[in-house]
């Protein structure tokens, strides 16, 4: 047995699905508008996990052009049945009261091979899972989203059944439930365990008032009767919980016969405690089921903990530490992402100078369509990150270097770019819920030659450096807030995490590039 500190995804891996084949566990997680859709972890002893495979890989399975920021992809399901997985997921195109969330389909024999083509499911609402009972049928399940004024805009749970032969759902659809009066319901999971179907959904929103709430009913389409000391988990009533935003959660039984609760939580820092940099990660709970049937947490209470035990043996992972570099035909890791579209020829070449990847400068970080930017994500309140770059930019709408991103209304740019009286210069773009500013005074750069950037994060704390030789680094401008990189300090839905990137601009229309020698990220203890 070891001791596992939550959370066990760290960083923008927010509602965890979770599944077992054998002696392998997968956790899918959302991606929202980062390419490819869909995070699929793996680990063989719930302690390291890696990420296995991502999907969504191509358009023709996800194409999110101009879809809003936290649009995309939203809480996938992951399941395996008889030597095939399934994953169902929901690419939303708007989020605003009026949803369009489209809801698809796609399988693979191996979680690491060639994803089929999409299967369309429906458009009723978000969060859909697949339940292959016990008799062979296979059920849809997704919440109801209403923008009628003076209905519930979060209306319940629909089920039907899915026909594998027909590919569709053969319906009759048929409403299941309607929540608890904490609200909010979505997120929706079936289990057949024992004479019950239990039904677990996520409700309360998922900020400070999350929650998971427990039904359950002899028969598959009902009547569910709810837990009676709902909700499940939640921290919505422990402002000292470690672990806030506990909700959206996932249920998986190990081979010991020990059961397992995966679920979505965030670590605030700053003033009050309020604000999630790393946005909302995975945690895991032991929980068993009590006299009467229903899951609770081992432990007791409905809080959740700081630690997990799991039946297998392992020490805790270490901080990580990575360099990327490139080469023609390397195989990108996948650690790294791209916004909204695939880097495509037309964005990005490892062949035009080997050895260093080379991005054609596209739209703006205001873009929501054609941007030429390689991210990943912060999963530590300290780190540091790096690169080294190449570029002549001749006009002021030309641009490259790092970005601390959380969206395209919300980062801190530190870029090479060019001015009229100094030349090549550099200067921070900040971007504060849509507020433009230029914080500090530009500096002059050589006209020539290589620029080193560098980025260190310390909590609520993000300071920017250069570099003219990559040995002695100077701070560009002053210590900034990083707090403004996170979900609660956005002023519209918000839903992902940071990002550190690299990329580059050219709003002239004429791709002028940049070359990049490597990009590293570094965690701090």
């Amino acid at each position: 047995m070891s001791i596992v500190k939550n959370p066990i995804l760290k960083g923008f891996n927010p509602d965890p699905s979770i599944c077992r084949v054998g002696d392998d566990y997968y956790i899918a997680t959302s991606t929202f508008e980062w390419f490819p859709g869909v995070q699929i972890h793996h680990s063989r002893d719930l302690i390291h996990w890696e990420i296995a495979a991502q999907p969504l890989n191509r358009v023709s399975q996800l194409d999110m052009e101009g879809v809003p920021d936290s649009g995309g992809v939203w809480a996938p399901c992951l399941s395996w049945h008889d030597g095939t997985f399934y994953l169902v997921y929901t690419n939303s195109r708007t989020k605003d009261r009026l949803k369009d969330t489209h809801n698809y389909l796609v399988t693979c024999d191996r979680v690491d091979g060639e994803w089929s083509e999409p299967v369309y499911i429906n458009s009723y609402g978000f969060d859909p899972s697949l339940f292959h009972d016990t008799d062979g049928r296979k059920w849809f399940v997704t919440m109801e989203t209403d923008f009628r004024e003076g209905h519930n805009r979060f209306s319940g749970i629909l089920l039907e059944e899915y026909d594998e032969a027909q590919k569709r759902c053969v319906g009759p659809v048929k409403k299941i439930f309607l929540g608890s009066d904490i609200g909010f319901t979505e997120g929706p999971h079936l289990y057949h365990i024992g004479e019950y179907y239990y039904l677990m959904v996520a409700e309360g929103g998922t900020f400070e008032g999350h929650a998971v709430t427990v039904a359950r009913s002899k028969a598959i389409d009902g009547p569910y009767e709810l837990d009676p000391k709902t909700p499940m988990l939640t921290s919505r009533d422990k402002p000292e919980a470690l672990l806030q935003r506990a909700g959206h959660a996932s249920l998986v039984q190990a081979q010991n016969g020990e059961w397992f609760l995966a679920h979505l939580c965030g670590r605030p820092i700053g003033e009050n405690r309020g604000f999630c940099v790393l946005g909302r990660e995975t945690a895991l709970q032991n929980v068993y089921f009590d006299e009467e049937g229903w899951l609770r947490i081992r432990g007791g209470g409905n809080g959740p903990l700081e630690t997990v035990e799991v039946p297998f043996e392992g020490t805790e992972p270490e901080p990580v530490r990575k360099r990327y570099t490139f080469a023609p035909g390397m195989k990108w890791d996948m650690d790294l992402q791209t916004l909204r579209r695939p880097l495509t020829e037309e964005v990005m070449s490892l062949t035009a100078r080997p050895g260093w990847l080379r991005l054609y400068g596209k739209e703006s970080l205001l873009s929501k369509f054609n941007q030429a930017i390689v991210a990943r994500r912060q999963q530590s309140f300290v780190f540091s990150a790096s690169t080294a770059l190449e570029f002549a930019p001749s006009y002021f709408k030309q641009m490259a270097g790092m970005v601390y991103y959380y969206n395209t209304t919300q980062y801190y740019y530190l870029r090479v770019s060019y001015d009229e009286k100094l030349g090549r210069m550099l200067a921070i773009l900040s971007c504060d819920n849509g507020e433009y500013a230029e914080p500090f005074a530009y500096v002059k750069l050589p006209e020539t030659g290589r620029i080193w950037l560098k980025l260190e994060g310390n909590y609520e704390t993000v300071r920017f450096f250069y570099s003219l030789d990559g040995v002695q680094y100077e701070q560009y401008g002053e210590d900034c807030d990083a707090t403004r990189i996170s979900d609660e300090h956005i002023n519209d839905s918000a839903f992902t995490g940071a990002f550190i990137g690299i990329c580059a601009q050219d709003m002239s229309g004429f791709s002028k590039y940049a070359d990049f020698e490597y990009f590293e990220y570094i965690e701090g203890e």
